[in-house]
């Protein structure tokens, strides 16, 4: 068992204070009205974007209910479980690991409610990726990357973490005037979608830097789309990506 099992450490990559924030939050995280109603809203589209991509790159079934089943998956700033329940439900073998006890504490309790056997870790990345280097085949990474105090070791232990040709799926804000206006002040200060103080916009990477980071650490970069929202249709997958945008990478 890996020794990152106690409470989260403050040194590593992990930014302390969006640490203590989200950390504090940690009761209303399976609320979908409460102050993580937007990773709800989003998580759907997001894990139909990990099956599609898995489908391309890992042979998964596209016709299984459980197209991930012998495949070991990694959600990496897992919080309180969101998507490492959903990559759970589509067959893999799940670890979520997250910088705040607080968070693990509630994932740990929704999964064991759920029936779901999923092996969650309060901690830094950093260590676990010295326990554990080349075990995963899949690593998810959303909404997580403009919290981290060290983007470059984050992403370095990602590919650790990861088997050669090893498929990560991320999400991120990009760092526009318009996710200025949007993300950080309209989401977090008029409409409350969004905890006060959850971002820096000054920490969000804009694609290409994205980029040139992932190809530093290791990866290849596989494509971007962007995540965009709409009264009629809620969450999905399109062109625009100057608020938000998912990526898929591949292990080199």
């Amino acid at each position: 068992m890996s020794r990152l099992t106690g409470p989260a450490q403050a040194a590593g990559t992990a930014g302390p204070d969006n640490v203590a924030l989200f950390g504090r939050l940690a009761g209303q995280w399976w609320d979908p009205d409460g102050p993580n109603r937007l990773l709800h809203a989003m998580n759907p589209v997001r894990m139909a974007h990990v099956r599609a991509a898995a489908i391309a790159h890992l042979g998964a079934d596209p016709r299984s209910r459980r197209p991930l089943a012998g495949l070991a998956a990694l959600d990496a700033g897992c919080g309180g479980g969101l998507a490492a329940e959903a990559l759970a439900r589509m067959g893999a073998e799940t670890t979520g690991i997250d910088a705040s006890a607080d968070m693990i504490a509630v994932a740990r309790a929704h999964a064991s409610a759920g029936g779901l056997a999923i092996r969650y870790i309060a901690g830094d990345i950093g260590e676990l990726a010295r326990d554990e280097p080349g075990r995963f085949d899949l690593a998810t990474c959303f909404e997580v990357v403009e919290h981290v105090a060290d983007v470059p070791g984050f992403l370095a232990a990602l590919r650790a973490l990861l088997r050669p040709g090893g498929l990560l799926v991320f999400s991120t804000p990009n760092r526009t005037l318009a996710s200025l206006a949007i993300v950080k002040f309209g989401a977090e200060y008029v409409t409350g979608d969004v905890p006060k103080g959850g971002h820096d916009w000054r920490k969000f990477l804009r694609p290409d830097e994205m980029t040139r980071a992932l190809a530093d650490a290791g990866f290849r970069l596989e494509r971007i789309d962007g995540l965009v929202w709409s009264p009629a249709t809620g969450f999905r997958v399109g062109e625009r990506r100057d608020l938000d945008y998912l990526g898929v990478a591949t292990a080199a």
